[in-house]
């Protein structure tokens, strides 16, 4: 919230206001809702070189905010009240047509919203647009071979990430103070590092994913990006209405961080280690105990091995029932058949049950029931043995790649694939944890550097509660030229 009021008029005055402060301006008649939403739709167009949404209904949404700030005036006093929200187009939207990012769905409208959706209408919200994503969320740079390549604001010649690709670019542009995205290994948490921008990933289970294509009902997990801490805490309350008590301090004197370098900087691009140990020399600098750690030899192995084995093996099961259970109009077999050919040639190999790499019931149930059990206590034991308050790693341990070199780059000598982005977020899906990427800086070629921090499972309003005070110490990147 702002602490005094500031006259507001211009439209980059308007597209710097964050959510918490976008919705006090507007309850406190500083501004209105339909003029907050002009602003922003100004600048979609302004901003469409980026492709980081697929649809937008500019009538639409200037009769929602006219019908806000009517709200307003009969005293409506709703926590999100004409704040205009991007939302991936993984999510169903009432009245607005919802493609999972595939051509077979070009057209298609559904009749209901999906849950978080309709959560944060009922508060007040504004559904601004749907957001750009990878086909099915199946991929890390933000390639759409359908809607387009989402650029980085920060460097148009760059990846966003993804699959929120378009969450994240639009958040990070000021398009939208806010976007929900999904996670399943990384899909928030990578475009908010690469993208500058804070993203949350909930314990899984926390938000509903119900309206939501999936890729795995296991590792799933609806979230949101945002550009501050407390705007993604308090859409979090929103979501779940959780009504927690309001944080208590600001600095991080007593607090306790662990770090792995040898599960999470194993391989890193030079400019992030540099940038992340810094980090951590502040966070000793603002009071707070940092420790190095050891996770296993075999914690990564791990991690990758029942993160994959889980995200491949449930895909065909869980996208074929969401289909069924939301009246879709295609059936799992439509959807393959339209897929670009790279990613159809890696679903007939291992989404498939025919295909070669499909893991067998064996290998999925030892995923499940001997893998995942020894990640969830391995990682609970830093929090609960060893007392620590939060993880920390870099997000992506590297910053965007160029979109021609987005299949293939090199990251300190070692050429790596677009999976590379995700190396560093695959636990904390594996494992179900609630993680939070806040940016830390640029480098010294203008590309957002992130930090995510991990919490004890459920423990995901203190999290969000450390991970302001965290905030606090780095303070926000400069918006992008």
């Amino acid at each position: 919230m702002r602490d005094e009021k500031v006259p507001v008029s211009g439209d980059d005055e308007l597209a710097e206001l964050g959510v918490a402060a976008a919705a006090a301006a507007i309850r406190d008649g500083d501004i209105t809702a339909e003029s907050y939403s002009a602003a922003l739709l100004r600048r979609a167009r302004k901003y469409s070189d980026l492709n980081s949404f697929i649809t937008i209904d500019e009538s639409a949404v200037l009769t929602a905010a006219r019908e806000a700030d009517k709200a307003r005036a009969a005293g409506s006093r709703a926590p999100f009240l004409g704040v205009p929200i991007g939302v991936k187009d993984s999510y169903a939207t009432r009245g607005l047509r919802t493609t999972l990012g595939v051509e077979t769905l070009g057209s298609f409208v559904p009749a209901d919203d999906a849950d978080v959706v309709a959560a944060l209408e009922d508060a007040g919200g504004i559904v601004f647009g749907k957001n750009n994503l990878v086909e099915m969320s199946f991929g890390l740079a933000g390639d759409n071979s359908r809607y387009g390549q989402v650029k980085n604001p920060y460097g148009r010649d760059h990846v966003s990430g993804g699959s929120s690709s378009g969450s994240g670019a639009s958040v990070a542009a000021r398009i939208v103070p806010a976007a929900l995205g999904g996670d399943t290994v990384g899909s928030i948490r990578v475009p908010a590092s690469l993208c500058g921008v804070v993203g949350f990933k909930p314990t899984t289970g926390r938000w509903s994913g119900g309206g939501v294509a999936p890729i795995s009902h296991t590792l799933d997990t609806t979230g949101v990006l945002a550009r501050s801490v407390e705007d993604c805490a308090l859409i979090d309350r929103i979501v779940t209405k959780d009504v927690a008590a309001p944080p208590g301090r600001s600095d991080l004197k007593g607090a306790k961080f662990a770090y792995a370098p040898r599960q999470y900087m194993e391989l890193i691009d030079p400019e992030v280690e540099a940038h992340f140990k810094n980090a951590l020399r502040r966070l000793r600098d603002a009071g707070a105990e940092v420790v190095e750690i050891d996770l296993g030899e075999d914690f990564s192995l791990m991690a990758d091995r029942l993160t994959w084995n889980i995200f491949f093996r449930e895909t065909m099961e869980s996208v074929s029932e969401f289909l069924r259970r939301n009246d879709f109009p295609v059936s799992f077999d439509e959807i393959y058949d339209g897929l670009k050919p790279e990613l159809r040639e890696v679903w007939s190999h291992l989404v498939l049950p025919s295909g070669p790499g499909f893991a067998s019931r064996e290998t999925y149930e030892a995923a499940l029931s001997v893998d995942r059990p020894e990640l969830q206590r391995r990682l609970g034991a830093v929090f609960t043995r060893a007392g620590f308050d939060a993880l920390l790693f870099p997000t992506t341990p590297c910053v965007a790649p160029l979109i021609d070199h987005r299949s293939k780059f090199t990251v300190a000598g070692e050429e790596v694939n677009d999976l590379f982005l995700a190396k560093n977020t695959v636990p904390t899906s594996g494992a179900g944890l609630p993680g939070i990427s806040i940016p830390l800086a640029l480098t010294g070629h203008g590309l957002p550097v992130g930090m995510e921090l991990d919490g004890a499972h459920g423990h995901d309003r203190e999290l969000l509660d450390l991970a302001r005070r965290v905030e606090s110490v780095f303070g926000t990147l400069p918006a992008p030229v």
